[in-house]
């Protein structure tokens, strides 16, 4: 018997998930979108409405209407009504990066925030949502005309309002975040299409920039996909491009790696043999350079090319990753290993990150694992925490909202 295996466990991340639902209860802007939570779960009302928190938010509060809590029906539906409103660029095309009481406050087109448009219209769609089908198909055409770069295979990042000035830059995290989007919504619109371009990405981070890089991720490119490894050298903590390898997303990236090959089997295609390996590979290079590497538990947030901490705050974004990489790579390989680091996750999240006092997770521990806020301030959003609380509950694939309507909670 391992947590994994464990009926009461999983009353207890059931019982979690509620709590963070709970928290985002305020979290609706009453002119569209959803605000970004300080500590106590308000809308911080120095900040914009962004486009990534609002679909986050969706996304979530679409998961906890497919798990049958009564209320979140009505978030989706807010957060549909901002992209398709005031999120939305109905002279250009695609969504605003951020807008505040007066418009848009940065006009800036973005893979990031896009490919979380198409995360949220899937999930919406998922519950059968009006309008959620519809938007999902613009959000793909949408991506597919301006981001998507079939000769490279591999996502643009980012343009001007009106498309005609493009950054010359290329970033792993967009990327990644595409891959999530195009497997989400492969699975609600049947589009192999989006699956293949969702393998073709992986397959080039990580097999060819990934293995070359001894599973240490570059992240930062020129527009050649040339690695840049000295970028934000000066301005290592930044919260979207910070300099060196960031562990939480080779953890990210080794969940993703197993749903990928998941999907690719279960829609009759043979998954590269390197899938499954190289997921191992990357989540114990992250636990090995990651994990009490400075004398404190917790995970480390970045370092440099040799494997020493940079950023030694704990995110709690990184740890909410490890739960999941471990949850699915031990459903992949049945490995003890992978059950033993996922009980030690949570005992350090039980421990050091989930707030009872106050709700959700604090975002942000100094390397003493005290509260610290210089990368993140408050509690953004939901999205981390929540889909740790649903990983170990279903197959690593289709994608979660995929997999709740499916019914697949708990099974197997």
């Amino acid at each position: 018997m391992t947590w994994l295996t464990s009926d009461a466990h999983r009353r207890w991340l059931e019982g979690e998930t509620d709590r963070l639902l709970a928290f985002g209860r305020d979290a609706r802007d009453a002119r569209g979108g959803f605000g970004y939570l300080d500590d106590s779960g308000a809308i911080d009302a120095t900040r914009d409405v962004e486009l990534w928190i609002t679909c986050r938010m969706t996304h979530v509060y679409a998961l906890g209407a497919l798990l049958g809590r009564p209320g979140c029906t009505a978030y989706v539906d807010h957060g549909l009504d901002a992209l398709l409103g005031r999120l939305r660029d109905d002279e250009h095309g695609g969504w605003f990066a951020a807008i505040g009481a007066d418009g848009p406050t940065n006009t800036a087109k973005e893979a990031y925030g896009h490919a979380f448009v198409i995360l949220a219209a899937a999930s919406a769609a998922a519950i059968g949502r009006p309008g959620a089908t519809a938007l999902l198909e613009e959000a793909v055409a949408v991506h597919t005309e301006h981001f998507w770069d079939d000769e490279a295979g591999m996502s643009r990042e980012s343009f001007s309002r009106d498309w005609s000035d493009e950054e010359d830059y290329r970033g792993v995290n967009a990327n990644m975040h595409t891959v999530e989007a195009y497997l989400a919504a492969s699975d609600v619109l049947g589009d192999r299409e989006l699956l293949g371009r969702a393998a073709r990405i992986t397959g080039r981070v990580i097999d060819e920039f990934g293995r070359a890089n001894g599973w240490r991720l570059p992240e930062h490119f020129d527009a050649e996909w040339n690695p840049l490894l000295d970028y934000n050298e000066d301005e290592p903590a930044h919260p979207f491009r910070p300099y060196g390898a960031t562990v939480g997303h080779a953890l990210e990236w080794s969940r993703l790696i197993v749903q990928c090959a998941s999907s690719l089997q279960q829609t009759g295609r043979a998954a590269p043999d390197w899938m499954i390996p190289a997921a191992r590979e990357l989540y114990a290079a992250a636990v090995r350079d990651g994990w009490h590497v400075d004398g404190h538990s917790g995970f480390v947030y970045t370092t440099d090319w040799e494997g020493a901490p940079v950023v030694r705050e704990r995110m709690h974004w990184v740890l909410a990753e490890a739960i999941g990489a471990a949850g699915v790579l031990w459903r992949a390989t049945k490995a003890l290993d992978y059950a033993n680091d996922y009980q030690r996750w949570w005992d350090f999240a039980g421990e050091h990150l989930i707030d009872l006092e106050k709700g959700s997770w604090h975002h942000e521990l100094s390397t003493a694992n005290e509260l610290s806020s210089t990368v993140w301030a408050g509690k953004p959003d939901l999205y981390h925490a929540l889909q740790a609380t649903l990983l170990p509950r279903l197959p690593a694939s289709p994608a979660l909202a995929a997999s709740l309507a499916a019914g697949n909670l708990d099974r197997g």
